[in-house]
């Protein structure tokens, strides 16, 4: 499992690893900051609350823990959520009842990739009580397997584009003149015999070269000139990098207790405006291999306060990412296993 290690270098003792679990696993399940006596009767540390409590400030003098009051307990730190991820967490193994829970979830009758991967946020929302997230992939590396030309009008005409992996994309191009329908099947033929097998991105670097010295009247040559002039947005990857984030319902997350007050929930709406920040995010995800968890500061100011973990489905020779946002205080081994199934569940849908 490919994990981000930022792990702090400051060595723990065994006691020290032992109270920062407890204190992680108690503020994730109650939402309440940790008190030496209500971990002495939680856990059986066979040791005093005193000895409890000496421990906890040598863990918030190196970092891990801190509190929000001074009389109040302490809450881990993202320093202490890393050390966990990386040093002492175990993905849940998923019964067969919640892998169905999951499937019923994401199955999708019509198993176009955007609806699959829609499916897949909203349940990994409601299943994590977080902000699903997920990626459709840009076609940059796809290869072309066809193009159909098909009139919708005297002078305009859809472009279907099909690629290897089964995507398909239409993108509608305004001739200069009447398009008949002789005059579109070698337009198709043509660009079809020069094109296919090519990535969006070497169609759009040498489109001209391929093309200028098509045979072909001057009519049939003029609607190529069409083509080769608007290379860059009919194989482009802008389309795509626009609408390539799909978020889940805002609900689920929306519930947890980091989001009571009007700020935070305001940070959180402004989060899923962001769809731009968020692809970028993406899709420096996309070569990973497993499941990958960044966590609050590590992000930068833009995601700071969250958790985001994530994991990458294939489509071919594509790949695209779903997984969850949330509060830094998550269920991290539940919800990596979740994250992890999911994606290779949409990746098993989406095959041919």
């Amino acid at each position: 499992m490919e994990l981000v290690q930022r792990t702090a270098d400051r060595s723990l003792s065994e006691r020290e690893k032992t109270v920062l679990e407890a204190v992680i696993r108690t503020y994730v399940e109650t939402a309440e900051p940790a008190g030496s006596r209500t971990l002495a009767r939680r856990y059986a540390f066979g040791v005093s609350a005193a000895t409890i409590r000496n421990t906890m400030a040598d863990l918030e003098d190196k970092g891990y823990l801190t509190h929000p009051h001074p009389s109040a307990g302490r809450v881990p730190t993202d320093m202490a959520y890393r050390f966990f991820v990386d040093r002492i967490m175990e993905p849940e193994v998923l019964t067969p009842s919640q892998q169905a829970q999951i499937e019923n979830q994401v199955w999708a009758s019509d198993s176009t990739v955007e609806r699959v991967v829609r499916n897949a946020t909203r349940a990994l929302g409601v299943l994590v009580s977080g902000l699903g997230v997920g990626s459709v992939p840009q076609l940059d590396n796809a290869r072309l397997k066809k193009l159909d030309l098909v009139a919708v009008s005297a002078n305009k005409v859809l472009m279907v584009v099909t690629v290897l992996s089964g995507l398909a994309r239409t993108v509608y191009v305004d001739l200069p003149g009447a398009a008949p329908e002789s005059m579109l099947a070698e337009l198709q033929r043509v660009l079809n015999e020069r094109l296919a097998g090519l990535t969006f991105r070497e169609i759009r670097q040498s489109f001209g070269d391929r093309l200028r010295d098509a045979a072909g009247d001057r009519v049939t040559q003029d609607a190529l000139n069409i083509f080769i002039e608007s290379s860059e947005d009919l194989f482009g990857a802008a389309p795509e990098r626009r609408e390539r984030v799909l978020l889940g319902r805002t609900s689920a997350i929306a519930t947890q207790p980091e989001f009571a007050t009007s700020e935070r929930l305001m940070d959180l709406i402004e989060l899923t405006e962001r769809k731009d920040m968020l692809a970028s995010i993406l899709g420096e995800r996309a070569t990973a291999s497993g499941p990958c968890v960044t966590i609050g500061a590590e992000h930068g100011p833009e995601l700071a306060g969250f958790t985001l973990i994530t994991s990458g489905y294939r489509l071919g020779g594509l790949q695209g990412i779903v997984g969850v946002i949330g509060p830094t205080r998550m269920p991290y081994e539940k919800v990596v296993a979740i994250v992890d199934y999911t994606s290779s569940l949409v990746t098993r849908m989406l095959e041919p």
